[in-house]
């Protein structure tokens, strides 16, 4: 089996559809997928209308989140929850927080370039994202494509949507170890994405892991395209060490990263345990049936 657990629709800042995302992971030869959107669901009833025969689809969202980073500081991570009940009230609170402050957030960012002379539209940039989108730095980095300031997104990022540009804004996210009992309480299963992505910034030590370990997370991201060799074999020895699951994903975007789906991919034993972790049944993995099957 090919199982790929960290992809993005145009539900966040993705660039396929979530119908396009599922036919996109038959067409790469996947067995399931999971629908990983930033804080949150709006896409997964449209990718279970479309799913097509003999892909499984895992229901998940990526949770923002805050957390200390072993050396005295606090810094960015992120969250993967899988089939968790997405009408828990802690988490549709949350994820909504959030997206209204990502709307605010790319305005005042959008509104820095513009004032400085950049030819983008703040308020045509929200106008024109879907209304329950979450919407991030990527939908930026595309209207820079499309003015021709950029030849890429990877461009914009690095050149003007780097933490510690000056048209950079921060969220306020919430705490990681109360996003695993959030996702916990919620019948889901949490997972560290790219926890040692050392080209995104800085990353926690092996010791915070430990400590997300007994707070409840449940697995980490290891084979990931932003690992090196090296990271992924250090964090597989510590996956070991404390009993948590180890995944491998994409973390696919469509057009906005030059990756592809199933670049790297989970066991399908690990699968099974976060399934069996899973206590939210009715929001289980959902498999398209073949009219043949009847």
């Amino acid at each position: 089996m090919r199982i790929d657990l960290h992809a993005h629709s145009t539900a966040s800042d993705g660039t396929d559809t979530p119908a396009q995302l599922v036919v996109a992971a038959a067409a790469a030869g996947l067995d399931v997928v999971a629908l990983t959107d930033h804080d949150t669901t709006a896409g997964w009833a449209e990718a279970v209308d479309a799913l097509p025969a003999g892909l499984r689809l895992i229901r998940g969202a990526e949770f923002s989140c805050i957390a200390p980073d072993g050396q005295g500081g606090r810094i960015s991570v992120h969250l993967l929850g899988y089939l968790f009940d997405p009408v828990c009230e802690a988490i549709t609170a949350e994820q909504a927080r959030l997206r209204a402050e990502r709307r605010v957030r790319l305005h005042t960012m959008a509104q820095r370039m513009a004032t400085d002379g950049f030819p983008v539209d703040p308020d045509a940039l929200l106008d024109g994202l879907p209304p329950h989108a979450s919407a991030g730095r990527p939908h930026l980095a595309r209207a820079l494509v499309s003015a021709g300031v950029v030849a890429s997104v990877d461009e914009a990022f690095r050149r003007y949507l780097i933490t510690g540009s000056p048209y950079y804004t921060g969220r306020t996210d919430i705490d990681v170890s109360a996003a695993i009992r959030m996702i916990r309480a919620a019948g889901g299963v949490s997972v560290l994405a790219h926890a040692l992505a050392r080209c995104r910034g800085p990353v926690v030590t092996a010791g915070v892991i430990a400590e997300l370990a007994a707070d409840g997370l449940a697995g980490v991201e290891v084979d990931h395209p932003d690992h090196t060799a090296d990271d992924r074999a250090a964090l597989r020895d510590l996956a070991a060490s404390l009993g948590l699951l180890i995944t491998g994903s994409s973390d696919y975007h469509g057009t906005n990263k030059t990756l592809y789906l199933g670049q790297e991919t989970t066991e399908p034993e690990m699968l099974e345990r976060i399934e069996e972790l899973a206590t939210c049944g009715h929001v289980a993995a959902v498999a398209s049936q073949d009219p043949a099957d009847g």
